[in-house]
């Protein structure tokens, strides 16, 4: 009875989680579309649409969350899941604020590779982590860690935005794509936005690690190859806002180090958990 239940849960899981992605993935292809043909209805529908697929993505979350009884980012899978799931949220209320329609030509991209890759992982076997690791710093930790990612993200779609538009003016290319991007100041004040909170939100995510760690290991700080990546994630995003502020770095320059910053950011995220064993490593997570 159990074993029918927990299938029958796993065939709702699936049925939504492909529903949310075929949403997400129209709503990418009306952002696109916006980016060629910067029509209201496009953007208007893009958006929509996208909050409707978060709707969705919210409610296998939460399904996930009493189904297995813990915060369901444990494993690779569930990780790029809920990296997903912040990208999108934040896009919305930031767009909701903002008002800046073409952010979703590309990040909505970005956040749909996140949810394939996840697809293409995701075994429904939620990692069983060790009885210490249960923790309600786990949603804590984590959630704070991925803000301060997804900001970096943001920012990294803020570079490439800064770059290509930086290019139209300097090649005097007058095509309507120049126009479709906001101005080289709304970038640059957007991604200098961006790199604040994501800096405020992965202090605070390292912050809060540290303090869990002492709980479950005795241990502040014990130079994990996780640990030790974050660490230089954190000093690089450090210096690029300590250049901002001191000395004005700010333009080409800081775009290109915002897209150097997030591949970093996705080392830390995926190289270091991948293929350096350590105490964050999801396979350290299986032991019984």
């Amino acid at each position: 009875m159990q074993i029918t239940l927990l299938s029958f849960f796993k065939q709702i899981d699936l049925y939504l989680f492909y529903l949310t992605l075929a949403i997400y993935c129209i709503g990418t292809i009306n952002f696109l579309i916006y980016l060629i043909k910067p029509r209201p209805l496009f953007s208007h529908l893009a958006f929509y649409i996208t909050i409707i697929g978060f709707v969705f993505h919210s409610i296998i979350f939460i399904f996930r969350y009493v189904t297995y009884a813990c915060f369901p980012v444990t494993d690779l899978p569930q990780s790029l899941f809920f990296f997903a799931w912040c990208f999108v949220g934040v896009f919305i209320i930031f767009n909701f604020k903002h008002k800046i329609p073409v952010l979703g030509s590309f990040v909505t991209p970005l956040a749909t590779v996140f949810l394939i890759s996840s697809a293409t992982l995701f075994t429904q076997k939620p990692v069983q982590i060790p009885p210490p690791l249960r923790s309600i710093w786990l949603p804590i930790h984590t959630t704070l860690a991925f803000l301060g990612e997804t900001f970096f993200g943001f920012a990294f779609c803020g570079g490439i935005m800064y770059l290509i538009q930086e290019n139209q003016i300097k090649n005097k290319k007058w095509s309507h794509f120049l126009h479709r991007l906001p101005s080289l100041q709304t970038l640059d004040d957007l991604n200098y936005l961006c790199l604040s909170f994501g800096f405020f939100f992965l202090t605070l995510g390292i912050i809060t690690g540290s303090i869990w760690a002492e709980f479950a290991w005795g241990s502040y700080w014990s130079w994990d190859p996780k640990e030790t990546w974050s660490l230089v994630t954190w000093l690089i995003y450090a210096a690029l806002l300590h250049g901002r502020l001191t000395i004005g770095w700010r333009g080409r320059q800081a775009a290109f180090f915002l897209i150097i910053g997030f591949g970093v950011v996705l080392f830390t995220f995926l190289g270091v958990n991948l293929l350096l064993p350590g105490l964050h490593s999801y396979e350290s997570f299986t032991s019984p």
